[in-house]
C-alpha cells in the first residue's frame, strides 16, 4: 500500500501531471494512486523526488496494518 494519493491531494497536484513527469501513462499512475498496483522501488523513489518528499512519506507502514 502507498500514500501517493494523499501526497498528491495535499500538494494539489494532478495525476496527469505526475504521469507526464514520470513518463508513464495516466492509467499506470492511476493504478498506483488507487493501490491496484504498486510501483517498483525505483519508481517510488522517482515519484518522491518529483513530489519533493521523502520516500517514507509515500509508504504505508506494515507495522500499522493488522
Amino acid at each position: 500500500m502507498n500514500k501517493i494519493k494523499e501526497v498528491l491531494d495535499k500538494k494539489g497536484i494532478k495525476q496527469t501531471w505526475l504521469a507526464e513527469q514520470l513518463g508513464k501513462s495516466y492509467n499506470m499512475v492511476n493504478s498506483y494512486v488507487q493501490n491496484r498496483q504498486q510501483p517498483r522501488l525505483e519508481v517510488l523513489h522517482e515519484i518522491a523526488k518529483i513530489l519533493d518528499v521523502d520516500v517514507i512519506e509515500l509508504i504505508v507502514s506494515s507495522k500499522n496494518q493488522k
